[in-house]
């Protein structure tokens, strides 16, 4: 029986070897654990809007990876089932943004995530409200 820090690091273990979008953008997993998660990513200039900010979708596709990585650490498949997202200020070019989730509530079938996105100042950039619904299936059949 794996403990819940290594339950959590084998699931994002396996949903990372096939997790294109999240390898395409650069986005790394910093740490991972029970419903919590810590990624980040840096501003490259593919990902910046007319504004001369980074797009807002880029934001989001941080914020929305870290909580998949922090609703399927007990084994159970989850997936987004709504997610709200409102931006405080931009992301600027070359900077490296972090995404933080923590679990508020899992219960039945349902989770509720809070996301964080501060910059490189530590100022918030973003802050997601994520809620899961477990998919069905688990990611290993021993567990």
């Amino acid at each position: 029986m794996r403990s819940p820090a290594e339950m959590a690091r084998a699931c994002a273990d396996a949903m990372l070897r096939e997790d294109k979008a999240t390898h395409g953008l650069g986005i790394a997993l910093d740490d991972v654990g029970a419903g919590t998660a810590r990624m980040s990513m840096t501003v490259r200039p593919d990902m910046v809007n007319g504004h001369g900010i980074c797009h807002g979708g880029f934001i989001f596709t941080l914020a929305d990876s870290t909580f998949a990585f922090a609703c399927n650490a007990y084994g159970d498949r989850a997936v987004a089932h709504h997610n709200e997202i409102t931006f405080v200020r931009p992301g600027r070019l070359g900077e490296t943004l972090t995404a933080t989730a923590e679990e508020r509530v899992r219960a039945g079938r349902s989770g509720i995530y809070d996301v964080r996105v501060t910059g490189a100042d530590g100022g918030v950039v973003a802050e997601m409200r994520g809620h899961s619904r477990l998919a069905g299936g688990r990611f290993f059949a021993e567990d």
